[in-house]
């Protein structure tokens, strides 16, 4: 790492706002209706990919880009289940989407809105909310295309879980039409009221006390882990003491100091490098979060891999304490490269991918991290990336689906719809979607066909990249 840069944001290229063609409710509902002319509300259950589909190819082309030594790794998550695959190939299913026809409804999408892309975390104001939680692939985009990949994600992560085909139907249709539904009531609500909307920790309570007291009680248990991930814990984790001061751990290849990587001998010029960074990422903060870091001093910094599809895009944690070594502050700067969907929709407008992140996260979240922003970083091999940052961990929760029933699944499918239709009336034109939409069920039934064909082309392209893994074509590793 040589040079940092909070540079590189260039003009930014809005997505239009509902307002501003002055078209008064009527007009933009009818605006919706008319976009069936463009496909049909049954149509979405079509899938065509073509013959010409290679997503080995298109999962290979992304690796030629990330770190050699981690590309295997992230081989090997991705071959441990196809709702795994499922979740490593957003690339792939980008590209599907991308040959679909498409209404033209445009939104600040996820871009990866696959149901674990969903979670809990902190508020500024210390409340614990539920709301799509990862923005690497955030782009502007048909406002269905986050729906789909919601949906076929519950049909992938159902079969794992052993559903029979109705029950899958069912969990894919609770998620579709919370989407519907709530989208409606977004139509008729003043635009303040559709940006203060949040789902918290009482909302989620409160689904969870539908599916009966097991279903309750896992809510409860999962809100108390979440507030108990905090960077307290997360400091008790990955840092030790040398020398009365704290150091990141290393436990390669998951978590490799930065020090490991430079030499022993890198000394100032590794304390230099680490300011400057922290210093040109805090150019991207407004003053008074800018005056809270600079509270903090920086200690130390490890490249760290996370998740499944974004291992081996660089990603470093940076070490900070305020008043002692008792007051942590851990921060993740993960690279950002174009969105997937960039080559599908257009491009976004941004000359630094990490802003593109950041806003399309403040875009789209009822309550973000008071230390999101972005940086451009010039690397050991010369090379400027671009990255986002903010805390490692602030009240995280993640909700799993491995053995949860059809009953729980459905509820989680529920709150994963209405909370993306929150981020898509925040960015979108509400009152345009839900006249797409409209008030039968025609669209919700559309998508379980969807899922389920999607479901099985993941099943297909998980066995080409297990095949793929045994002769070789694929590097693979475990970890």
């Amino acid at each position: 790492m040589k040079k940092a840069a909070a540079d590189g944001g260039g003009s930014v290229k809005r997505s239009a706002r509902p307002g501003r063609e002055a078209l008064d409710p009527d007009e933009r509902a009818q605006r919706g209706r008319t976009a069936r002319t463009s496909v049909r509300r049954s149509e979405h259950a079509r899938l065509d990919v073509g013959t010409d589909r290679d997503p080995v190819g298109i999962l290979e082309a992304q690796s030629a880009n990330r770190v050699p030594e981690l590309v295997p790794l992230r081989n090997g998550r991705m071959l441990e289940s196809p709702f795994r695959f499922y979740r490593g190939a957003a690339a792939v299913m980008a590209a599907d989407l991308g040959r679909q026809p498409h209404t033209g409804l445009t939104s600040q999408l996820c871009g990866d809105a696959h149901v674990l892309n969903f979670g809990l975390f902190a508020s500024a104001e210390r409340t614990l909310v539920f709301d799509v939680n990862d923005f690497d692939e955030s782009h502007p985009g048909p406002f269905e295309w986050d729906v789909k990949r919601l949906a076929a994600s519950l049909a992938v992560a159902g079969r794992a879980n052993g559903f029979s085909p109705a029950d899958r139907a069912d969990v894919v249709r609770e998620a579709v039409s919370a989407y519907r539904l709530r989208m409606q009531r977004f139509a008729g609500m003043r635009v303040l009221d559709i940006w203060y909307a949040q789902d918290d920790a009482d909302a989620l309570r409160a689904l969870g006390a539908e599916g009966g007291a097991r279903v309750l009680r896992g809510t409860d248990r999962m809100l108390a882990k979440a507030r108990s991930k905090d960077n307290i814990q997360a400091y008790g984790k990955l840092t030790r003491r040398v020398g009365g001061e704290p150091r990141l751990v290393s436990d390669p290849p998951l978590i490799v100091p930065l020090s490991d990587l430079l030499g022993s001998d890198a000394g100032t010029d590794q304390d230099t490098a680490l300011n400057e960074l922290v210093d040109a990422y805090a150019a991207s903060l407004a003053p008074e979060r800018r005056h809270l870091l600079g509270c903090f001093r920086v200690v130390d910094m490890a490249r760290k891999v996370v998740g499944v599809g974004s291992v081996g895009t660089r990603c470093w944690i940076i070490l900070l304490t305020g008043r002692d070594a008792d007051d942590p502050l851990l921060l993740q700067a993960k690279e950002a490269g174009p969105s997937v969907l960039a080559p599908y929709a257009g491009p976004a407008g941004y000359d630094n991918q990490g802003r593109r992140v950041v806003y399309g996260q403040r875009l789209m979240q009822a309550a973000g991290d008071i230390f999101l922003g972005w940086v451009r970083i010039t690397g050991m091999d010369g090379r400027s990336r671009d990255f986002y940052v903010r805390q490692l961990h602030d009240w995280k929760g993640a909700i799993e689906t491995e053995g949860m029933r059809p009953a729980g699944m459905r509820l989680l499918a529920r709150a994963c719809g209405a909370s993306l239709a929150r981020g898509h009336a925040r960015s979108g034109d509400p009152v345009a979607i839900a006249g797409y939409l409209g008030t039968s069920d025609s669209f919700d039934r559309a998508l379980v066909g969807f899922a389920e064909a999607y479901a099985d082309l993941t099943e297909r392209d998980y066995e080409a990249f297990a095949e793929a893994a045994r002769t070789g074509r694929i590097p693979t590793a475990e970890g």
